[in-house]
């Protein structure tokens, strides 16, 4: 379980075939690997995985092709900033929301509009998560927890502060780009409950 706020904006140094899948060494700086245990939960723009080799500053995770397939993470090559975050400690400060680190599904950021310092973003989402999707609920983005401002029939719309831009990928990304989604835990539990119901 994470946040969506990204602790640190790491890189990938390699991505290497192994067996049909592949394993990524990705550096996240000392400060980020002190505590970083073998086998702890990471999240890697929205997508948990599993720290298999712990080095001073840097680990390796394995990436099945259920994740390749579901994620952006095939689009990945070395030299890519990546957001990364700890898993969730019951001493966390819960500023963000809820995070599982499993994504939903990939939109496609559509338009960015300058607003004073900060930015809005539309970003079109795959047709199945817009109903869990509502103005002024949260989504995460690549890993990072935003508030929805707007929703219509292709996708939702963000805004992003200049906080936001300098300390994650955010501010490196444009029109065209890619990212992962993940919806409100709490809309996909409703849900749930609602269809168990009738």
């Amino acid at each position: 379980m994470f946040t969506g706020l990204v602790q640190a904006v790491g890189q990938l140094l390699a991505i290497e075939s192994r067996g049909g899948d592949v394993r990524m060494r990705v550096h996240a700086g000392a400060e980020f690997m002190a505590g970083i245990g073998l086998g702890d939960s990471i999240c890697i723009c929205g997508v948990c995985l599993t720290a298999l080799e712990i080095g001073t500053e840097d680990f390796v995770v394995d990436v099945s092709n259920e994740t390749l397939a579901c994620t952006t993470l095939g689009d990945w090559s070395a030299g890519n900033a990546l957001n990364l975050e700890r898993s969730l400690t019951l001493s966390t400060p819960l500023g963000g929301h809820f995070v599982s680190g499993h994504v939903d599904g990939v939109g496609q950021l559509s338009h960015i509009r300058e607003d004073a310092r900060s930015q809005r973003w539309e970003i079109r989402s795959p047709p199945a998560l817009l109903r869990y999707i509502a103005v002024k609920g949260s989504i995460c983005v690549e890993g990072v927890s935003l508030t929805v401002n707007s929703v219509d029939a292709q996708g939702f719309g963000v805004n992003l502060i200049p906080h936001t831009l300098a300390h994650t990928n955010l501010g490196s990304l444009g029109p065209g780009a890619r990212v992962n989604l993940e919806v409100d835990l709490i809309a996909r539990y409703v849900e749930r409950l609602l269809v168990a119901r009738t």
